[in-house]
């Protein structure tokens, strides 16, 4: 009896993946075209944060110390003078840009970075005025206290919520996790801030002895995407969990998001136990996580319109180890399906923006990074 090749396998293959999704508590994503990826701009070295200029100009930021302009046709212009000192190491460097809400008034635009100084380096928050290509008025507004001598999990992104004061995600720098627990260090916290840098008034913690009234929230490892909800205003992150336990989360005030009292992840090699895995009453569960490999969460984006079909409201991530964009289904505070594309991009994925166009644009984290725009 003839048979066409290959149907039997792939339905087989079709009913492994859904018990999978069953086992992992998802249901399959309904299947959509997937895009085409089109370079937009490369031969950024370790390209990390992006941002969108009103004229269509795009910012984006280089961990080794450099900020460019790019135009919409891909033209990279030279690195922009006038940036802070900033330590590059490891993991750490420049950081994230965002572009102010306000900037048709006031031409501002934020930068995180590694700041060096006496006992090591801290993550800091820098605004600057844009003119043309040109940045003045830079000044420092915030430190990430205390400055540690390591490489390690500096964080970080920038949002600004509705009221227009500004979200930073900031790591737990490797060493000091156990400071994500206290309340009298910026390790391992997000913090809200107004535009000149002090803690935002209502912050939940404001007042409390021994703790900084900049903190929003505890318990993070290493925050590496953001972003604000467009119907809730509510801020989703992602962070780094260490073997395992990477998190996606919706961050609230005053609230304890685990590390390292509650994590699903391991410790590196011997696989053993850090914390408890919980629910543990007083600390936030994640809304979802990925066991037992990571994935290594970079870069968070909310679709909010219709280029691609079937994708309006989903959740974008991209992904450095899987290499993969995963565009998650919410339904309500809970991620009903995901889905895995750009299998075949094969590059660590750091950034993912939906621009003004409403097409998604990423950064891909190499040597030789590109933007890479997804073309429906």
């Amino acid at each position: 009896m003839n048979k066409r090749p290959g149907l039997g396998w792939r339905a087989g293959l079709l009913a492994c993946a859904g018990i999978l999704g069953a086992w992992i508590g998802l249901a399959p994503a309904a299947h959509a075209s997937e895009p085409k990826a089109v370079t937009v701009a490369s031969g950024l070295s370790h390209p990390w944060g992006l941002a969108f200029l009103p004229d269509g100009r795009l910012l984006v930021t280089e961990r080794p110390g450099r900020l460019r302009l790019v135009t919409p046709d891909g033209r990279l212009s030279a690195p922009l003078a006038g940036l802070p000192p900033i330590e590059v190491a490891n993991q750490c460097g420049l950081l994230d840009v965002a572009v102010d809400p306000k900037f048709a008034e006031n031409r501002r635009i934020w930068l995180t970075f590694a700041e060096p100084g006496e006992g090591g380096s801290g993550t800091a928050l820098a605004r600057a005025r844009l003119e043309g290509s040109t940045l003045s008025e830079v000044q420092v507004v915030f430190r990430q206290q205390p400055k540690v001598r390591s490489g390690l999990h500096c964080g970080s992104r920038i949002v600004f919520d509705r009221e227009g004061r500004i979200l930073v995600g900031l790591g737990d720098r490797g060493t000091r996790r156990d400071d994500a627990q206290t309340l009298d260090t910026h390790i391992g916290k997000v913090v809200r801030l107004d535009s000149d840098g002090r803690a935002a008034a209502g912050n939940p913690f404001a007042g409390r002895p021994g703790a900084l009234p900049e903190i929003f929230s505890l318990g993070h490892r290493n925050i590496q995407g953001a972003a604000l909800h467009p119907q809730t205003g509510e801020l989703w992150a992602v962070e780094h969990g260490p073997q395992g336990g990477d998190e996606l989360n919706l961050v609230e005030a005053g609230r304890n998001y685990g590390w390292p009292v509650v994590t699903y992840g391991r410790n590196y090699g011997v696989g053993t136990r850090i914390g408890e895995e919980g629910p543990k009453a007083g600390y936030e569960q994640p809304v979802r996580h990925w066991v037992p490999t990571s994935v290594a969460p970079a870069g968070l984006a909310f679709v909010t319109g219709d280029r691609y079909k079937g994708w309006k409201g989903s959740l974008l991530m991209g992904t450095l180890r899987e290499q993969v964009l995963i565009r998650m289904t919410l339904d309500g505070r809970r991620v009903a399906s995901e889905e895995r594309l750009l299998r075949g991009l094969s590059e660590r994925i750091r950034d993912v923006r939906e621009g003004p166009d409403g097409f998604i644009y990423l950064l891909t984290d190499s040597p030789d990074g590109r933007i890479v725009r997804l073309q429906p």
